[in-house]
């Protein structure tokens, strides 16, 4: 009996240790249930500044994670989201109780996002990252009439459409997927290339894409059909051109509570 209680003691302590060694940075959305969880974590297990912090919770939805990727994607820490918005397909559930157990349970999935380069009328050249896709969409009435290059060779001379992305796997159940675009497994070392409202040629149905590839769109006829770019929610307008490629030299680590994580995500999605 007296073993047992000791041992039962020692859980307790190291227990303690965990969440006193463990620390975390909380950054949360505006939204009033996002601020409310924020305050309610802080007090339990503090709240470190981002720099020093082994773990980032990020409280919100889906757009917030990928806020918080990007504003964090020069520290080494991983990114771990809890659901206090209204998607949260790259977030885990809320919960106040044995978070630091939880961390440490997590499984963690590494991705690369898409890098932009998008030339615009006035001669300037943008420059931007995407978790989840870039995507560009017509900026008036017209249709776009984009030109399609893969890796510096021409493969559809003129697509006629409201728009088109290139998706990486962990964005595609985003806007691709509502596209009609297929969904992508973590690890495949494929993208997306997606059609909104395809007119010519009218059944084309996308393409999937290595890793490696660069794709190229020119905006055909730009002064009459303006077209704009859009890298996670960072628009440009007015585009000539724009090149995207997987930019391997960036890696976000995002963790997933254990049994929950992105492949296991992806799949329900084929399934549900």
């Amino acid at each position: 009996m007296r073993h047992a209680m000791t041992r039962s003691t020692y859980q307790k302590n190291r227990e303690k240790i965990v969440v006193v060694r463990t620390k975390i940075a909380f950054l949360a959305s505006d939204a009033p249930i996002a601020q409310s969880a924020l305050r309610e974590l802080a007090s339990v297990y503090g709240n470190v500044p981002i720099e020093s912090a082994d773990t980032i919770v990020a409280l919100g939805g889906d757009g917030f994670m990928l806020s918080t990727l990007h504003a964090t994607q020069s520290l080494s820490a991983p990114v771990y989201g809890m659901n206090r918005g209204t998607v949260g397909f790259l977030m885990n559930d809320f919960s106040v109780a044995d978070l630091p157990e939880r961390l440490g349970r997590a499984q963690e999935e590494v991705i690369n996002p898409l890098s932009m380069q998008a030339g615009t009328a006035d001669g300037r050249v943008h420059s931007a990252l995407a978790i989840n896709e870039v995507s560009l969409l017509r900026a008036g009435p017209q249709a776009a009439k984009l030109r399609i290059s893969i890796d510096g060779r021409e493969r559809l001379n003129e697509l006629v459409c409201d728009g088109a992305l290139v998706s990486t796997p962990a964005g595609s159940t985003a806007y691709n997927y509502s596209a009609h675009g297929p969904i992508l497994p973590i690890g495949s070392g494929v993208l997306a290339l997606t059609a909104m409202a395809a007119f010519r040629p009218r059944r084309w149905q996308g393409a999937l894409l290595p890793k490696t590839a660069r794709v190229r769109f020119d905006v055909l006829e730009a002064s009459r059909r303006p077209v704009m770019a859009d890298a996670d929610s960072r628009s440009v307008d007015n585009v000539l051109w724009v090149e995207i490629v997987s930019e391997p030299k960036v890696s976000h680590r995002i963790l997933f509570d254990q049994g929950h994580g992105l492949e296991e995500r992806l799949l329900n999605e084929q399934f549900a």
